[in-house]
């Protein structure tokens, strides 16, 4: 398959994988879904997950004025942490927008609104999540088909979800941005003493949204997590167990997207940029990406974590490598070849 876009060009200011990665950050007053540039309406959804737990995923549905028929329900899957709020999920639903297409901006399992309506907590593991929330999805919503963009850790439940069900997905086509497909390197990248301030940031997100009041936690979970100064210290007390793992290393060894990406089966994107300070490119350089034809692999050497801020005006190239993907996946499934 291959993808019809301009070379990736950072765009003046934003140069090198950290600034790149801190834009959207920087730029809050850009962060909105504004009717006057997308026009649309938005509904809040709910999805009983029907698991026993009692948990209840919330989304928001966007609907463009003008839907063109036949056009597939995009579903985006946030970061951790995250939620449907977020920069990246805002702008790929206003792009999508205008296109004619409905947009679900999910939270997952103790994400965002859906906090307050999930004891538990999703992790880069959370796989069977997806398949729960398909399965509760209203007709309505999946009529003309369904494909989904998973961003950071939600690319990682993405894959790892697409490669336990292979073809058994009611997903036509995926997309992931800046996935860790390795949680082990990827904690280590963020243990450099020069992500302290990533790894600051990140941590004490994910320790508030995981000790929320509606939170279901042991004592010692609660214990763990707060003391956590670590990614790994984190991982090993409280996400390794709640993935059913002894600790944090077998949590990474088992729940790592990368062991699942033999298994995919329908035309899927891999976008990730080299320069990404969360995410070694080590793990996407190694792989074999000719093993399997269902996989699009695009490396960029820069981009940053999910950034990707270019020349191209102020839409970000990510926006238009997915959109470009799932436009030509209709029609191919031989894999694109290369590094860009």
């Amino acid at each position: 398959m291959i993808l019809d876009l301009p070379d990736f060009e950072q765009r003046f200011p934003w140069w090198g994988g950290d600034l790149q990665t801190l834009r959207d950050t920087v730029m809050q007053a850009l962060h909105r879904l504004p009717t006057d540039l997308a026009p649309h309406s938005s509904q809040r959804q709910r999805f009983d997950v029907r698991d026993g737990s009692g948990d209840v995923l919330l989304g928001m549905l966007d609907t463009p004025v003008a839907p063109q028929p036949g056009t597939p329900l995009v579903l985006l899957i946030h970061g951790a942490p995250g939620n449907e709020d977020g920069p990246y999920m805002l702008s790929m639903s206003r792009y999508m927008l205008d296109r004619g297409h409905r947009v679900l901006r999910i939270n997952l399992r103790g994400a965002g609104p859906s906090r307050a309506t999930c004891r538990r907590q999703y992790s880069a593991g959370s796989s069977a999540d997806l398949g729960l929330l398909f399965d509760v999805m209203p007709d309505e919503l999946t009529r003309d088909g369904m494909v989904a963009v998973g961003y950071s850790v939600g690319g990682a439940v993405l894959i790892k979800y697409l490669g336990e069900t292979g073809k058994d997905t009611p997903l036509k086509a995926a997309a992931t941005v800046s996935a860790p497909i390795d949680l082990r390197g990827t904690c280590g990248q963020l243990m450099r003493w020069r992500n302290t301030p990533y790894q600051r940031s990140v941590l004490g997100r994910m320790r508030q949204e995981a000790t929320a009041q509606i939170a279901e936690l042991t004592a010692v979970e609660r214990a763990n997590i707060e003391k956590a100064r670590t990614i790994l210290e984190y991982d090993d007390g409280f996400t390794a167990g709640r993935n059913g793992k002894a600790n944090a290393l077998e949590y990474y060894a088992q729940c790592s997207a990368l062991d699942y990406l033999a298994g995919i089966r329908i035309p899927t994107l891999c976008l990730a940029a080299l320069d990404d300070p969360w995410v070694p490119g080590s793990a996407y350089v190694g792989y074999d990406w000719g093993g399997n034809r269902w996989l699009t692999p695009l490396l960029v050497p820069n981009g940053g974590h999910v950034g990707f801020h270019g020349t191209a005006g102020l839409q970000p190239w990510r926006d238009l490598a997915v959109a470009g993907f799932f436009a030509v996946s209709k029609a191919s499934k031989v894999r694109a070849a290369g590094v860009r």
